[in-house]
C-alpha cells in the first residue's frame, strides 16, 4: 500500500469534513416574509448562500417556485417568525408590516427584525419602538436595486436601527447588496430613501421636460435622450463640489452663480412656452432663484438654492 497517498486522502477527507462543518456552523435561520418581486428575490439570495429559509406570504402559491428549490413554507406568519433566528420583512407598505408582526407576540423575542419595506421616517422609528417591545431587535433597510440586479455589485441597501443586530447579520445581508450602515436611528435609512428618491424623480422630471420641448421640434426621444445621458454625466462631476458648499454655508463663487442660472433658466421657460410646451416641471425651480435674488445672493453659488428649501 502507498503509505503516503493514504495520508493524503486521509488529510483531505479530514479537510473535506472541517470545511462541511464550518458551513453548517455558519448556516442560519432566515424567514421571509411577503414574496412579492422583491421579496422573491431575496428569499433565492439566501437560498442560495446554503441558509434555512422560511417563507410567507399572503396567497401561498407564490411560495412554491421556493419550495422547490428548498425553502419551507410556513403556513401563518406567526409560524414563520418562530421559525428563523432572522426574520426579514417585505411588504407593501409599514401598516402592512404592524398587522403582521402585532399578533405574533412573545414569538419575536430574541429574534431581529430587517424591514426592507419601503416606508417613511416616522413609521420606521414606531415599528422599531414596537418590536422593541416585543423583544426584539429592529433594522429598517432601503434596498437600492431593481429585483432584477439584487446580488449584483450595482445593488446597495442602507440600513439603520439596532447597531449590533446589523452587525451580528451583515455577512449574512451583504450578498443581497453593499450593505451601508446609517445609524442607530431607525427613521435615518427611511430618511435617505426619500433623500435619494427626490434626487431620482428630479432626474425623471428633467428627463420627461427634454423629451416634450425635443418632441414639439420634431425629435425624437431616443435621439435626445443619448445626448441628454451624455450631458448629465458630465453635470454630475458638480454635484461634490455644491454638497462641500452647502455643508460649509459658504457660497462664494467666481463661476456659475444664481444671478447667470436665473437668467438662463429663465430663457429655457420663454422658449418653452413659445414651443407649445408646458413648464410645470422647471417653474418652481425658477422661482426657488427668484426668491433667492430677493434676498440679495445673486452673486453666490446655485447650490444656495438649498437655504429656500429649508
Amino acid at each position: 500500500m502507498n503509505t503516503t497517498h493514504s495520508t493524503d486522502t486521509n488529510a483531505r477527507t479530514a479537510d473535506t469534513n472541517a470545511t462541511t462543518a464550518d458551513t453548517a456552523t455558519n448556516t442560519t435561520t432566515v424567514t421571509v416574509i411577503g414574496l412579492g418581486n422583491l421579496g422573491q428575490v431575496l428569499a433565492r439570495v439566501f437560498l442560495d448562500q446554503g441558509h434555512k429559509v422560511t417563507v410567507w406570504n399572503r396567497s401561498p402559491g407564490k411560495a412554491d417556485e421556493l419550495v422547490a428549490l428548498g425553502a419551507t413554507s410556513a403556513p401563518s406568519p406567526a409560524a414563520a417568525v418562530a421559525a428563523s433566528d432572522l426574520v426579514v420583512v417585505c411588504v407593501l407598505d409599514y401598516t402592512t408590516v404592524r398587522d403582521l408582526l402585532t399578533p405574533v407576540g412573545g414569538d419575536l423575542a430574541g429574534r431581529t427584525v430587517v424591514n426592507l419595506t419601503s416606508g417613511t421616517p416616522g413609521p420606521a422609528r414606531d415599528l422599531a419602538a414596537q418590536v422593541t417591545e416585543q423583544g426584539a431587535a429592529y433594522v429598517d433597510g432601503a434596498v437600492y436595486a431593481i429585483p432584477q440586479t439584487i446580488g449584483t455589485p450595482e445593488a446597495f441597501v442602507l440600513y439603520s436601527g439596532d447597531a449590533d443586530a446589523f452587525a451580528r447579520y451583515e455577512a449574512l445581508l451583504a450578498p443581497l447588496g453593499s450593505p451601508v450602515f446609517a445609524g442607530a436611528d431607525a427613521g435615518l435609512a427611511p430618511v435617505h430613501d426619500v433623500a435619494l428618491l427626490s434626487g431620482m424623480y428630479g432626474m425623471f422630471a428633467g428627463f420627461f421636460q427634454t423629451v416634450a420641448v425635443a418632441r414639439s421640434a420634431g425629435i425624437a426621444a431616443g435621439d435626445v435622450t443619448g445626448l441628454l445621458v451624455r450631458w448629465l454625466t458630465e453635470a454630475l462631476a458638480a454635484l461634490p463640489g455644491f454638497a462641500a458648499e452647502i455643508d460649509a454655508g459658504d457660497y462664494r463663487t467666481d463661476t456659475s452663480n444664481i444671478d447667470i442660472n436665473a437668467v438662463g433658466l429663465a430663457n429655457i421657460l420663454t422658449a418653452t412656452r413659445e414651443l407649445g410646451v408646458g413648464v410645470d416641471l422647471l417653474q418652481p425651480l425658477h422661482e426657488v432663484f427668484q426668491r433667492q435674488l430677493a434676498e440679495g445672493h445673486g452673486s453666490e453659488s446655485m447650490a444656495r438654492a438649498v437655504e429656500s428649501l429649508r
